[in-house]
């Protein structure tokens, strides 16, 4: 049997998260403690007493989810065969293979959610989960609305999620429903993430992407764009 550990992106944040591994672990109050330290930020005090509210924000949401997932994976000691990771998850599943240091990628997704952040405020945008249609009609009715809105993740047959602005996702989940969606409804995220509206966080993003040493895996990992 293969063991394959799978990390989750933004979106899978709730309030108290991490403070059961702080409270039970020195392994994770050490790693919490350095996170904070990196960041230069209480990010465990949000994670473990913050609103719902302050964790969506993706300034502090996608370090959380890094953080978390990092230590989690450390704690539970598995002999794991392959990693992979859906979208932040994939900085993780580069932690978690030994691709690169937990600081290192830490200040990487740090660098990531700051610029996204930057790209969210500049506009009012979002994502929508799409069930139940096939990935051709949400692709054609995307094209149709006048504004930014795109298919961002393909999850799975008839999972599709898409992504843009505000006015465009409300749009596309309006269509979606009356062309027969089972479900289309809007993600808990503050951002057109994987759409057009965050090409200056992926320029930004870039740059620190090239002066991080990154060292070979220690098990294979299957990334998002082509396993």
């Amino acid at each position: 049997m293969k063991t394959a550990l799978v990390f989750p992106g933004q979106g899978s944040q709730y309030a108290t998260m991490g403070k059961d591994l702080f409270d039970a672990s020195p392994v994770a109050r050490q790693m919490f403690a350095e996170a904070d330290e990196v960041l230069g930020i209480d990010l465990s005090g949000t994670m473990f007493t913050g609103s719902d509210e302050a964790l969506t924000q993706t300034s502090i949401t996608q370090p959380a989810i890094y953080v978390h997932s990092v230590i989690l994976a450390r704690l539970l000691e598995l002999e794991m065969d392959m990693v992979a990771g859906h979208s932040l998850g994939e900085f993780s599943a580069l932690a978690a293979a030994g691709a690169i240091g937990f600081a290192d990628g830490l200040k990487l997704v740090s660098i990531r959610a700051n610029a996204m952040q930057k790209a969210c405020d500049a506009e009012p945008s979002t994502m929508a989960a799409i069930i139940g249609l096939q990935n051709e009609q949400v692709e054609e009715i995307c094209a149709n609305i006048d504004d930014i809105v795109v298919p961002a993740n393909y999850n799975s047959p008839g999972q599709v999620v898409i992504s843009g602005s505000e006015a465009g996702v409300d749009q596309g989940i309006e269509q979606c429903k009356a062309a027969g969606a089972k479900i289309a409804k809007k993600l808990q995220v503050n951002g057109a993430f994987h759409s057009p509206l965050m090409q200056p966080a992926s320029d930004e993003l870039a740059e620190g992407i090239r002066s991080t040493q990154f060292e070979a895996p220690k098990v294979p990992i299957y990334q998002n764009i082509n396993a």
